[in-house]
């Protein structure tokens, strides 16, 4: 019986990456650098994001894009920070996908006053598997893990944190009060991504959040050296 093997897998993301490009020399023209970032649902991705852009980033232009499959929650609490922020559901028209593509950004460009920025927040759908398949013409990715997950994601998710540049270990406030390991959660971070920059946050108490906050105007500020 004659067989014929389908990629289907490669030629979508195949697709995505070239979409990815575009959305990249959109960016690099308007001289925005942008963030992907992405973590679990609820492991603190916009509390960190309200920490560390509530009043000003050193004068650097921040917006957001938020993508959920429905509403603006996470949206409407970081338009309270009076900066541009724009909503990308993924159930309208894309059927409720569980992470943001090449395509989703591209559909939302117009809607992002670029022009306007330094840098751009993709604030990706929570999840930990599909949003660290698709570029979406990001120049760094940050994921963050709150340690009520539990110190063996790395191994049970290893390309997300393989893919990431920064990976923030929020909520660790919760220390003392879970059975979570944080060295070997470390050993198991490493073994994925060897040496690959961490932080330790709390958006709760706010520790670690200035260095959070630095690591942000860092990605802006290159953008500004090498323009």
């Amino acid at each position: 019986m004659h067989r014929t093997k389908v990629r289907v897998v490669e030629d979508v993301l195949d697709a995505n990456n070239t979409i990815a490009r575009a959305n990249r020399e959109d960016f690099d023209r308007h001289g925005v650098r942008v963030v992907n970032l992405m973590s679990a649902p609820g492991a603190g991705k916009t509390s960190l994001l309200e920490r560390a852009l509530a009043g000003s980033l050193d004068g650097v232009r921040v917006g957001v894009l938020e993508g959920d499959v429905q509403g603006s929650f996470d949206a409407d609490r970081l338009a309270g920070l009076h900066i541009p922020v724009t909503q990308l559901n993924t159930d309208p028209g894309f059927g409720g996908e569980c992470h943001l593509d090449a395509n989703m950004v591209r559909s939302a460009l117009p809607a992002l006053p670029l022009e306007e920025l330094d840098l751009l927040v993709i604030e990706n759908v929570g999840n930990l598997v599909c949003p660290a398949e698709f570029r979406v013409g990001e120049d760094v990715r940050a994921m963050v893990c709150s340690v009520a997950e539990g110190e063996d994601k790395p191994l049970k998710y290893p390309l997300m944190f393989r893919s990431a540049e920064l990976v923030v270990i929020n909520k660790i406030d919760l220390l003392a009060h879970l059975d979570f390991d944080l060295d070997k959660f470390l050993y198991h971070l490493d073994q994925v991504n060897p040496g690959v920059e961490r932080l330790l946050v709390s958006a709760r108490s706010g520790e670690g959040v200035e260095a959070w906050r630095q690591w942000l105007l860092g990605v802006a500020m290159w953008a500004e050296a090498h323009a």
